[in-house]
């Protein structure tokens, strides 16, 4: 079932305990961004109220005891994209996202899909689909798909991933 607007969003904010994010790409294209990030790639100065419409969300998961995280798979050197989000991910760790990184620069994939997909309370597997430039393409809940593979995924990338801190910003090589 393809999942768009409100229809994603109510199935997204329904989780119970947890939402897990795997992200793969280099970059992302998505509409909503475009002008935050042309004004990053000029003046390298990001600014997110905190009313945020993704931050109050992230902190209300929070305070309703739901834990919301994702794992960026990554290869340096970073895209300016990569700059950029690792800018936006300082605010959302500061609203309570737990996001964690898994370098491949100097190590092998330890099994990782190379696939972004959404898993929620380790039931629920919503992939989601990308263009090559990073264009979203739609989100599908996989509604007779085995969890089981998506679940050692999260796992698999967890215990492969270094929390995400500022100086991702600046590292380099």
């Amino acid at each position: 079932m393809r999942l768009e607007g409100d229809r994603w969003r109510a199935f997204f904010d329904s989780y119970q305990r947890e939402a897990f994010r795997l992200e793969t790409l280099p970059c992302y294209s998505v509409t909503s961004e475009h002008v935050e990030y042309q004004k990053y790639l000029m003046t390298g100065v990001l600014d997110i109220p905190d009313d945020d419409p993704w931050l109050v969300r992230v902190r209300h998961f929070r305070h309703t005891g739901r834990w919301i995280g994702r794992v960026h798979v990554i290869s340096r050197p970073l895209t300016d994209y990569l700059r950029y989000e690792f800018a936006v991910y300082q605010r959302t760790v500061q609203a309570g996202e737990d996001v964690r990184i898994v370098d491949l620069t100097h190590q092998p994939n330890p099994g990782l899909p190379a696939q972004d997909f959404w898993l929620f309370d380790d039931t629920a597997v919503v992939r989601m689909d990308y263009d090559e430039d990073g264009t979203q393409l739609g989100r599908e809940l996989l509604e007779d798909v085995d969890p089981g593979p998506y679940v050692a995924w999260k796992r698999l990338a967890m215990d492969h991933a270094e929390p995400f801190t500022e100086d991702w910003v600046h590292r380099e090589g």
